[in-house]
């Protein structure tokens, strides 16, 4: 009889432990996607300031990353956490997978600053790097900062040139911006915590072979849907 309710204490302390960690894990995704969200409204939402519309309408993929950290004096760093979403087969977009972005620079710069940022993907070709491995701006991919406002949508297809466009919103004081040599990398650990063991194959994120009913990711996919189908 002790040794039954020795096995049953150890059983509680165990759901009591390990289930609120993973309620936990789970709700630092969702409140990533969340920000992913926020981001997005924010950025393309500045009057004649935004992302050209014709831009977005023709992207094979966004990846959106709140609060990435860049801190430096001459030699800097950056690191920060968020999504990356693909056009599916339909023309739709697929469920987020998470990703980080690390790296560092070399110039004149100096301070601490948190940014917000967004790749543009002109084509999916880039992404399907990115799922095999650590993909590098500027070597895997050409980078650039991206046009803004109405007036740059009809230049938009014919006369950029980089496959990946840049964009970027700050929140306090930082010289010497720039993405050339930052590294981007599936977070499989962040994908296993949302999806399940299958969803750290980014593979099956953006196949749509794995899903999840939570609202944070349907309205994620809602947002980016009505900004990327606007024709002005």
């Amino acid at each position: 009889m002790r040794k039954f309710f020795a096995v049953a204490i150890a059983l509680v302390a165990i759901f009591t432990i390990i289930l609120p960690l993973e309620a936990r894990a789970e709700r630092k995704e969702i409140a990533k996607i969340q920000d992913a969200t926020a981001v997005l409204r924010q950025i393309v939402s500045i009057p004649e300031k935004n992302i050209p519309p014709a831009l977005l309408r023709n992207a094979g993929g966004i990846a959106i990353i709140p609060g990435v950290i860049k801190a430096g004096f001459i030699l800097g760093g950056r690191y920060g956490t968020g999504v990356l979403l693909v056009r599916n087969a339909k023309g739709g977009w697929s469920y987020p997978s998470f990703i980080s972005l690390t790296g560092g620079s070399i110039g004149w710069q100096i301070g601490v600053e948190s940014i917000d940022i967004i790749l543009v993907f002109k084509h999916r070709s880039s992404i399907d790097r990115i799922v095999h491995g650590k993909f590098t701006l500027g070597a895997d991919a050409s980078v650039a900062a991206g046009p803004v406002g109405r007036q740059a949508s009809a230049a938009t297809d014919v006369q950029l040139k980089s496959e990946i466009y840049s964009y970027s919103r700050s929140r306090g004081l930082f010289a010497g911006i720039a993405l050339q040599g930052a590294s981007l990398q599936i977070d499989e650990e962040d994908n296993d915590a949302l999806y399940g063991r299958e969803g750290r194959d980014a593979r099956n994120i953006f196949g749509d072979r794995v899903t999840t009913k939570h609202a944070a990711v349907q309205k994620l996919r809602e947002v980016l849907t009505e900004y990327t189908s606007r024709k002005k």
